[in-house]
């Protein structure tokens, strides 16, 4: 089952190209050309010393050697086409017609908004991606994003990747990851970091080349370990390059559990560290831990999840690496700009979620602090429809005052 989709576009080529050569084998110089037509293009967008060149053959005894030059020729007037033969019996004993086919290529891989969401106090965030068709255990990917969701900037550039999807064995795969993005700042984090001279420096350039290897131990286990080397264009208090070189290690178990035929039960898990060292020649050292637990349970058309999220930070770290909360995942409804501008090296979030066909319900609860600082627990509530990745919703910010709600509306996977 695992190379089916490597078979389905394989297999069709092979046996087209295997029926090509068998037809070429079976043609030899006693046959003469009956006719020549070339299809997928029109006649008149072939140059005329070519056109009349294709007609000289017809009368001629076959030669493959000649038909193999007309078709070169195709090719250098048709770039980025497939032009291939195709020969078949004549109307009369002895003869054969010559088809060349001028078709174009197809892609077969897959474009995708990996996320397209507005968010009314954050704006758009887009990330467009391709995965290109198999090629045996090989995978490719592209993709080009403006997100200013996830993170304290607003990065937008590209990203590339490779990924060996079996090194001997299916339970070990292969993978590197390049990106490289323009940043852009809130005021407010800029305002921030005037105030608080000992915050790392903002950036305007940052690149990241990042090389893993998979392992898949056990069903729902999987376990990836690899190094990032980040480097970033500082803007103040001077401009200079800086490098945050880090060790990364992730453990992530997902398992579906069923207790009856109308429970069903699903447990996610994960763990990551990122830890930035001198040996790595790393201008910043520091370690961060995440973790996080989803519990979700459906029974019919209701489901209820759980999302419990904890992180913490120690060491020196640039801003990419700082927790933040109040996006379209977390605390939702609040403004992260306002919550923490400058982010926290400590964070705990809980999203409680109940949904009923297309309809959710939500509470989220989080705080974002620095080391030695008090925990300050903030609350949102919120409400919208959710059919397979897109999802539209209303969130609001439980504090003193006027409460200000924000939509968030789009494609999230």
């Amino acid at each position: 089952m695992r190379y089916r989709w490597f078979l389905t576009l394989l297999l069709p080529g092979l046996l087209a190209a295997g029926a090509e050569r068998q037809q070429l084998t079976n043609v030899n110089s006693r046959y003469t050309v009956e006719a020549v037509e070339v299809s997928g293009i029109q006649e008149s967008t072939i140059s005329k010393p070519l056109r009349e060149d294709l007609q000289r053959i017809v009368g001629e005894k076959y030669d493959q050697g000649k038909l193999d030059s007309l078709i070169k020729r195709l090719r250098s007037e048709f770039p980025g086409r497939r032009v291939f033969p195709r020969v078949r019996r004549g109307d009369k004993p002895e003869q054969v017609k010559v088809t060349i086919v001028v078709a174009r290529h197809t892609f077969e891989g897959n474009i995708a908004a990996n996320k397209l969401l507005y968010h009314s106090k954050q704006g758009w965030t887009g990330d467009l991606g391709i995965t290109f068709p198999d090629r045996g255990n090989n995978r490719f990917s592209f993709g080009i994003l403006s997100n200013a969701d996830d993170l304290l900037e607003r990065y937008a550039g590209i990203r590339a990747g490779y990924e060996r999807r079996s090194l001997g064995t299916d339970r070990v795969r292969l993978g590197f990851q390049f990106e490289s993005y323009h940043n852009k700042w809130n005021p407010t984090t800029l305002r921030e970091l005037g105030r608080s001279p000992e915050a790392p420096g903002i950036y305007r350039t940052r690149q990241n080349f990042e090389p893993t290897f998979t392992l898949l131990p056990a069903r729902g286990l999987q376990f990836t370990v690899g190094t990032s080397f980040q480097r970033f264009q500082t803007q103040f208090p001077a401009a200079r390059t800086e490098a945050a070189n880090a060790v990364i290690t992730t453990l992530r178990y997902d398992r579906q559990l069923e207790d009856s035929a109308a429970n069903r039960h699903r447990l996610e898990a994960g763990y990551s560290l990122r830890a930035a060292t001198r040996t790595l020649s790393s201008d910043f050292a520091y370690a961060r831990h995440v973790w996080d637990l989803r519990y979700r349970l459906a029974r019919g058309h209701n489901r209820l999840e759980d999302h419990v999220t904890a992180g913490v930070l120690t060491g020196r770290a640039p801003l990419f690496e700082r927790f933040s909360l109040g996006n379209s995942t977390t605390l939702r409804g609040w403004n992260k700009f306002d919550v923490a501008p400058l982010g926290g090296n400590r964070t705990v979030h809980n999203e409680l979620a109940y949904r009923y066909r297309i309809f959710r319900v939500f509470y989220d609860t989080g705080a974002v602090w620095n080391r030695g600082q008090k925990a300050a627990a903030k609350h949102s509530l919120g409400f919208g429809l959710f059919h397979h990745d897109f999802t539209v919703c209303i969130a609001f910010p439980i504090k003193d005052g006027r409460a200000e709600p924000v939509l968030m509306a789009g494609l999230t996977f």
